[in-house]
C-alpha cells in the first residue's frame, strides 16, 4: 500500500463538499438535490465511478466548476468519491439535501479552506483515508475573538 496526499485545486471563492457514494445515479441525484435546494445555484460536481468503465462522471450548472470538479476527481481517482464545487453559495445551504440523497454514504468535508486528501493506493485501487481541512490551530480564542466571530455571523446574515 502507498499513501498519497492529493491537494484539491480550486479558486479561493469556491466552497467544496467531498463525500462518498455507492451508485452511478449519484450524479443525477446530487444534481437534482442541489438545484432544488438553492434557486439559481452555481455548481459543478464529479463522481468517480468504481466499476465497469470506471469513468469520472460529471454535471453542473457552471461549466468552469464542472470542469474543475472532473479534473480534481480524476486526480483523486478514489472509488465512489464525489466532489461538489459551489460558487456564491455555502455548503450549509445544501449539505442536508446532499446527505439525504439515498446513495450518499459519507461526507469527508465541506469547506472553503485549502484541502488535502489522504489517499491509500493498493493493487485494487484507491480510497480516501481522511482529509486535511485548512490549517493547524494557532491558539485559543479570547473574548475579543468571540465578539468578532459573533459580529461576522451577523454581518453575513447567519445570525440575527
Amino acid at each position: 500500500m502507498e499513501l498519497l496526499t492529493v491537494r484539491i485545486e480550486k479558486p479561493e471563492d469556491v466552497n467544496l463538499i467531498l463525500g462518498q457514494s455507492h451508485f452511478i445515479k449519484t450524479v443525477e441525484d446530487l444534481h437534482e438535490a442541489l438545484v432544488t435546494s438553492v434557486p439559481g445555484i452555481r455548481f459543478g460536481l464529479a463522481f468517480c465511478e468504481s466499476s465497469g468503465p470506471a469513468l469520472v462522471r460529471g454535471s453542473g450548472t457552471d461549466s468552469e466548476l464542472t470542469k474543475l470538479a472532473k479534473q480534481n476527481a480524476y486526480k483523486l481517482g478514489t472509488g465512489h468519491a464525489f466532489l461538489i464545487f459551489l460558487r456564491d453559495c455555502f455548503p450549509i445551504n445544501v449539505l442536508n439535501a446532499v446527505k439525504m440523497v439515498p446513495e450518499v454514504c459519507r461526507i469527508y468535508c465541506a469547506t472553503a479552506n485549502p484541502v488535502e486528501v489522504i489517499v491509500a493506493e493498493t493493487e485494487q485501487g484507491r480510497g480516501i483515508l481522511g482529509v486535511v481541512d485548512g490549517v493547524r490551530s494557532k491558539g485559543i480564542e479570547t473574548e475579543e475573538h468571540v465578539r468578532e466571530r459573533k459580529e461576522f455571523l451577523r454581518k453575513i446574515g447567519y445570525k440575527l
